[in-house]
């Protein structure tokens, strides 16, 4: 993925598996001054009655809608088990979310910018700076357990993700999450400084 000029406003893809860390290292970039976008939270409101993919869901999977709104239970039943029918979704719905993750990213103008991605898609354009997130793979399902999470659930959505190896071969930026918290805000002001923020 191309990085910004030295004249862009800084924009940032947080990507890596369950457990990795991401959301500790989205709210230190907040912290530190960036807008954080969360594409799981766009892609819930495009599946909303007002949202930009509703229609065409609704009119592919008239089925799954019930009083008026999309029940995401029973669409996850469908896509999440048929590869094709999963496909047709996010060629509906992400779409959607990029177009609004560009809309956001124009209105912030010259504030730094991190978007949340915990799928492989390339949801923005160029001159985003793709920064991974890791950890070893047991690490990562204690803390999905430790949040609640059921481990073989855990499991199950750790096996459909990109192993580290493919996220780290996709960034530009990689943080290892190996450590205690102080150490992972440590190397995200590192990179954030590093990128200009």
């Amino acid at each position: 993925m191309q990085g910004p000029s030295t004249t862009d406003p800084l924009r940032l893809v947080v990507v890596g598996g369950i457990g990795a860390g991401k959301s500790t290292v989205l709210a230190r970039l907040e912290a530190l001054g960036a807008l954080i976008v969360e594409t799981d939270r766009i892609g819930h409101d495009v599946l909303e009655p007002w949202g930009s993919a509703f229609n065409a869901v609704a009119e592919r999977w008239p089925d799954v809608v019930v009083d008026a709104q999309i029940d995401r239970a029973a669409l996850a039943a469908i896509v999440f088990q048929d590869a094709d029918a999963l496909a047709e979704l996010e060629s509906i719905s992400h779409p959607a979310i990029a177009r609004e993750i560009a809309r956001r990213s124009d209105e912030a103008g010259d504030q730094p910018v991190a978007v949340e991605l915990p799928v492989e898609a390339d949801l923005v354009g160029p001159g985003w700076t793709r920064v991974a997130v890791v950890a070893p793979l047991d690490t990562r399902l204690d803390r999905a357990v430790a949040r609640g999470m059921d481990r073989n659930d855990a499991v199950s959505r750790s096996e459909q993700q990109l192993d580290d190896t493919a996220w780290i071969e996709s960034a530009d930026e990689v943080i290892v999450n190996d450590g205690t918290l102080e150490q992972l805000i440590a190397k995200v002001d590192e990179v954030w400084e590093r990128l200009g923020g």
